[in-house]
């Protein structure tokens, strides 16, 4: 199902309605109710999304929640020094991961965990860096994606660079990089567009805005839409409900074929809110609104694939219960593997620093190996 789902329809040549035409209204193709929307924007590039597909991408989403709500309660048992919720933006990063193609790259802040599943990271991989077991998860060359980028909007020069050396080699792959509404803020990301825009690199910026830096709302950072920001670059942009999945694909693989066909970059603002915490050392209740978050509940991007599945006749109760099931043993093997992380060894922490000897390093290296020599002998 994915494989076809994951394809692009040919480029929409010449029609005369624009898809990158600015609109403060975000795309929306499912409503919070479940009711698919016409828009003939939009339609043309989801139009072999079946039912079946769309149940497989809220299989994704259900799976992604239990291993988010998993690694919370890791956190709060004490198995994890810290963990990035991602509750309530399933769809957003779903929506257009399952987009990809295998060649393309991605480049993420430390929240997109469900992107980094579609990647196919392994799952114990998401949580070495949290348990401190190891400086990164897994090798960017094998998922086509680079490990995660605390450094607010460091990523968005990384994807940039990487997709002007993609115009450099002439290939068509395209660079994702993925940030929240706080790093627009940042000049990281507004140095990369600038960068992108003038060399034409085949680069998107997906925004997710979540409403809120930490405890910053939207609303002191930006006065207008995210998404108007982009123009001003000479990169077009898309605003897009960040918790509808089908309409977060159709806006993906819009920006994906342009960058393909030589169009350039593209700023998907995806539209969302952040159900959780910024981190677990966070505690949202100290400045989101009650009334907000359940309004925003009420918009749930499971939820609203889930009501359409069972409009159509798709999801019945046995489907349920064995995507239930499926999500269930995901969560006891990402479990299983976080706890079985083996415990580093203490000289480890000077190994992979620098690619070649270095004599600064290995001075440290015997000063703190004397310093553990001195433990010797003494009772644990």
């Amino acid at each position: 199902m994915r494989t076809k789902a994951s394809e692009q329809p040919t480029h929409l040549h010449g029609g005369p309605a624009d898809p990158f035409a600015s609109s403060s209204e975000p795309v929306q193709l499912l409503t919070p109710a479940g009711h698919r929307d016409e828009n003939t924007l939009y339609d043309p590039w989801v139009a072999d999304v079946d039912a079946q597909q769309l149940a497989a991408l809220y299989e994704d989403m259900v799976i992604c929640r239990r291993i988010d709500v998993e690694a919370t309660a890791l956190q709060r048992q004490g198995e994890l020094g810290l963990w990035p919720p991602l509750l309530g933006q399933e769809a957003a990063q779903i929506g257009s991961a399952r987009t990809l193609r295998e060649d393309d790259f991605v480049f993420s802040s430390y929240r997109e965990n469900a992107v980094a599943y579609c990647r196919g990271v392994e799952l114990t991989d998401l949580v070495r860096v949290w348990r401190g077991t190891g400086h990164a998860g897994w090798n960017p060359f094998e998922h086509g994606m680079a490990t995660p980028a605390v450094i607010i909007g460091a990523q968005s020069l990384h994807a940039t660079g990487y997709a002007i050396g993609c115009l450099r080699d002439g290939v068509d792959s395209v660079a994702v990089a993925y940030f929240g509404d706080g790093a627009t803020s940042q000049g990281d990301v507004n140095e990369a567009m600038v960068f992108a825009a003038t060399f034409r690199a085949p680069v998107i910026f997906f925004c997710q805005n979540n409403q809120f830096a930490i405890s910053e709302p939207v609303s002191l950072q930006a006065i207008r839409p995210i998404a108007d920001r982009a123009p001003g670059f000479g990169i077009p942009s898309i605003r897009v409900d960040g918790n509808d999945v089908l309409a977060v694909m159709a806006a993906t693989r819009c920006a994906l074929d342009r960058a393909r066909t030589g169009g350039g970059p593209t700023f998907i603002e995806a539209v969302t809110f952040r159900m959780g915490p910024h981190t677990t050392s966070d505690d949202p209740t100290k400045y989101v609104d009650p009334l907000l978050r359940e309004e925003w509940a009420g918009k749930d991007p499971l939820a609203r694939v889930e009501a359409h599945l069972r409009a159509v006749g798709v999801l019945d109760e046995a489907l349920v219960a064995s995507i239930q099931q499926h999500a269930d043993e995901v969560a006891a093997e990402f479990r299983a593997g976080c706890l079985g992380l083996p415990e580093p060894e203490p000289l480890a922490l000077f190994d992979h620093v620098y690619t070649a000897p270095h004599a600064t390093l290995d001075r440290q290296r015997s000063q703190y190996q004397a310093y553990l020599d001195g433990f010797e002998g003494e009772a644990e």
